[in-house]
């Protein structure tokens, strides 16, 4: 078998995944050795491949249409797909949103009040904070982040100086520092499906928003209780569960959905002692960007000792 062949069928049995890594690793799925790799065994180790959470090509079988796992120690890409395509990108916006209002430099303890203009007019979703309620600039941030709260994230845009208009400028200017040059921004929610990004850009927004320290752990809390201006209690959840498995462990994490985007999901975390980000979009299924994710780190944790790749 010429090595064009041998590619060729790599590439078959990986379903067309798009592979970073190289040759190398098809130990993973056995080895292909010159011609005498027959049909039947290749069969069999593309079937345990797929057991394993594996392509045939022994990486991680991912649902997510977009991915992207970064080595944090050497920058370097560790597995990639699609990770130019310039897709929505949901409510991972709002990593963007709490850099911007923590840049702002304005009082945490603050007062901001829900206001007519901070309700969706676009999907018209829902929010247990009605209009009226009162929240700390502080809690905005932490359920904006925590919750994926719509109406929080609104309202930190709002109470900006100078109002929404220029706290999304100050979003696109951000992105701009930051190299996100495919990356635009139009609200603070991601209900827009005009807020897009690349798992490249992505990569470099979840590393500088993991050095703000309120960012990291509003991100990372598993639920809060906040009291309001009304004197009611509300209770709120991470919208990622994985925040508290005592499997991983976690510095960031925001998740994001609209129907034009996909099930999204990023997250910085320390897998097999070292530090990594991983991006995911556009993943069909409620439940696939954690499967995915798990995947990903089920499989990191396989090579652990083996040559570095990338």
């Amino acid at each position: 078998m010429t090595g064009q062949q041998r590619k060729t069928l790599i590439k078959a049995m990986a379903g067309g995944v798009l592979v970073l890594l190289g040759l190398p690793w098809l130990s993973h799925a056995g080895e292909i050795a010159g011609s005498k790799y027959p049909v039947a065994q290749a069969r069999t180790d593309v079937r345990k491949a797929a057991q394993a959470g594996l392509t045939a090509a022994g990486l991680p079988n991912l649902k997510s249409s977009i991915a992207l796992v970064v080595d944090l120690v050497d920058g370097h890409a560790i597995f990639g797909k699609n990770v130019e395509h310039v897709s929505p990108i949901a409510s991972i916006t709002k990593l963007m949103t709490a850099m911007v209002a923590l840049d702002a430099d304005l009082p945490l303890e603050e007062t901001i009040v829900i206001d007519h203009a901070d309700v969706d007019q676009l999907k018209h979703t829902g929010s247990r904070l009605n209009v009226g309620i009162g929240l700390s600039r502080a809690d905005m941030l932490r359920l904006a982040l925590m919750s994926s709260e719509n109406r929080a994230a609104a309202s930190l845009s709002r109470a900006y100086p100078g109002g929404r208009e220029a706290f999304i400028a100050a979003m696109n200017r951000k992105a701009i520092e930051l190299g996100m040059y495919n990356s635009r921004f139009v609200d603070p929610t991601g209900l827009s499906s005009e807020n897009v990004s690349t798992a490249q850009d992505l990569a470099k927004m979840v590393k500088t928003a993991y050095e703000y320290p309120l960012i990291r752990e509003f991100t990372t809390t598993s639920s809060h209780e906040v009291a309001t201006t009304r004197g009611r209690s509300l209770q709120f959840r991470n919208s990622n569960g994985l925040v508290k498995s005592p499997d991983w462990d976690i510095g960031l994490s925001k998740t994001g959905y609209i129907s034009e985007a996909g099930r999204c999901l990023v997250m910085q975390a320390k897998i097999a002692a070292r530090p990594v980000v991983i991006v995911l979009l556009d993943s069909l299924g409620k439940n696939t960007r954690m499967g995915d994710a798990n995947r990903i780190k089920k499989w990191l944790e396989s090579r652990v000792g083996r040559k570095p790749v990338g």
